[in-house]
């Protein structure tokens, strides 16, 4: 309806400076004060009935615009919840932010501009033309004469500034990021006294974006003297040849003031219009982005038919090979091996070898390159995401806790758990800390967890994660942050009390994972050796030398002797 409205307020706008001429001829230049009374009443009656439309035509392209940002907004949020992890990594977090704020805001604008401009500015041209021509066409061949000026200067304007406000858009993604870090990692830039460093590479990444900014305003305020001189040049034409007409008595003085009228809504409406070109070169480049996600088809999907359960824990790699990127250097290589359902694994390696890697193919996280990974007898790529995602729960070393409260981070492990069952679930994280908390399960987390220590944020991942009852449990150094006494205890409980769970356990401390029943040791994407703790020690000089270097005191663990 908002056009409607509009076309509607242009007319009555264009019939105003035809009144207007009326009022000026049959009523001041002939004395008849009637005349002005009758005239001056009905241009109030129009400006009473054109301000209507106008609210109802704002009203409606003000509904229209904000419902098209929602929709926007929603429909790329879906999008991206159905993304994989390499999705995700190919946009970078930071750039989707970008896209579902500043891009989103900036085709809002554009969209309200174009439900009202482009409507009212084309109607303005047209009626003006037509009630120019009907009143002196001779006279109207000056408007011609300046539309044709304006629209090839415009178009030099636009066509220039199209390509800085692209680059401009793209330095909003760096400027988020740059943002996002800065926030997130506050604590840590205290804590080395980077604050003027950040401070620095902040402004660096305004200063881009004020640059951009200025280059592209500069071009665009050519608009405003292109206008002036077109105006002034078409006031002047209008006056002479307007004088002669009149003087030869073919033109009245109310007409010639209804074409300054007109003159100046036709080429007001032109400077509108070249506003949109404007505001629709901004929009493109997000247009562009937006349309990036919302074209962009997941990575990994569902096969029809796919498997809705998974029987069991057990867990085999077929000649695993995986990359992050198409033609990368390989994070795992011709891996191989077999899991049996409860068993307890420990996984061992330096930094980059390949372990959180190799966790992250068990719950489809990632599709691996070659090879196969089976979990219950099946290939994981044939279960529904909700079915391997359900049976094999991953804590990792920074998992996150969301704003809210205790128990409703919990229930994201099973939204119908009782406060009994969180409780019971907390007991077997060593998470009896709750217990303690100013309001118990009610106590309020803040974002991202700030309000509790490293080692509390660690267990309520793993008390999480035991809601959903897992088949297969991953825990990615989950424990980094707890002493060993408390990584004990949660060892243990693990042992005792979820016997059928297969145990993956990913740790940099022998400690935790000289129990398992086997211990894998990684070493650059490959399988260095696998066996009991004793076993390794024997055969795998890997584990030996970190076992070594571990009990000789290299590790500096506080609870040890």
């Amino acid at each position: 309806m908002a056009p409607v409205w509009t076309a509607l307020e242009v007319l009555m706008g264009v019939l105003i400076p035809y009144v207007t001429a009326s009022l000026i001829d049959e009523g001041l230049m002939a004395g008849n004060l009637d005349a002005v009374w009758k005239y001056g009443a009905i241009m109030v009656a129009i400006a009473a009935v054109s301000l209507f439309f106008g609210i109802m035509s704002g009203r409606e392209s003000a509904r229209s615009s904000a419902g098209f940002a929602m929709n926007l907004r929603e429909a790329m949020y879906a999008r991206i919840q159905t993304f994989s992890f390499a999705d995700i990594d190919s946009f970078s977090t930071s750039g989707l932010v970008t896209r579902m704020t500043t891009d989103v805001a900036n085709l809002q604008n554009a969209f309200q501009m174009l439900l009202r401009i482009s409507v009212r500015a084309p109607l303005n041209v047209l009626a003006g033309m037509f009630m120019s021509f009907f009143i002196n066409l001779r006279l109207s061949l000056v408007f011609v004469a300046a539309m044709v000026f304006l629209s090839v200067a415009l178009y030099f304007i636009v066509s220039r500034s199209m390509r800085v406000f692209a680059e401009l858009m793209r330095k909003y993604d760096d400027l988020n990021n740059v943002v996002r870090e800065g926030v997130a990692g506050i604590r840590v830039i205290k804590s080395f006294v980077r604050e003027k460093h950040e401070s620095l590479k902040f402004k660096a990444a305004v200063d881009v974006i004020y640059r951009l900014n200025v280059a592209a305003e500069t071009i665009i305020n050519f608009n405003q003297p292109v206008m002036n001189i077109v105006t002034y040049a078409s006031m002047i034409a209008l006056s002479w040849f307007g004088a002669h007409f009149i003087v030869d008595g073919t033109l009245t003085t109310g007409q010639l003031t209804s074409l300054f009228t007109y003159q100046m809504q036709i080429l007001s409406s032109l400077m509108m219009l070249s506003m949109i070109f404007v505001m629709l070169t901004q929009s493109v480049a997000s247009a562009k982005r937006i349309a990036e996600v919302l074209d962009r088809e997941p990575s990994m999907k569902e096969i029809p038919g796919a498997i809705g359960e998974v029987p069991d824990g057990s867990i085999e790699f077929r000649n695993v090979s995986f990359s992050y990127a198409e033609g990368g250097n390989p994070a795992l290589e011709g891996v191989s091996l077999s899991i049996r359902p409860g068993e307890r694994i420990g996984l061992i390696g330096g930094t980059g070898s390949g372990k959180s890697t190799l966790v992250n193919l068990i719950s489809r996280l990632y599709d691996v390159s070659g090879g196969a990974v089976l979990v219950g007898g099946h290939d994981v790529r044939d279960y529904t995401f909700d079915a391997i995602r359900s049976a094999v729960g991953v804590v990792l070393q920074k998992n996150t806790l969301f704003s809210g409260t205790v128990l409703e981070n919990l229930r994201w492990g099973d939204p119908d758990a009782t406060e009994q069952q969180c409780r019971e679930a907390c007991r077997l994280a060593a998470a009896d800390f709750v217990d303690e908390l100013p309001q118990g399960l009610q106590t309020i987390v803040d974002q991202g967890g700030a309000n509790l220590s490293g080692g509390q944020r660690q267990r309520l991942c793993i008390a999480r994660a035991l809601l959903r009852h897992p088949k297969v449990l991953v825990l990615d150094d989950s424990t980094s942050a707890v002493d060993t006494a408390t990584d004990a205890r949660i060892r243990e409980t693990f042992a005792t009390r979820i016997p059928d769970t297969t145990l993956l356990i990913i740790s940099q401390r022998i400690l935790s994972i000289k129990d398992a029943d086997r211990i894998v040791v990684m070493d650059d994407g490959h399988v260095s050796g696998v066996g009991t703790h004793e076993q390794l020690l024997e055969s795998n000089s890997i584990y030996k030398d970190i076992f070594e270097m571990q009990t000789s005191g290299g590790e500096a663990d506080f609870d040890q002797p």
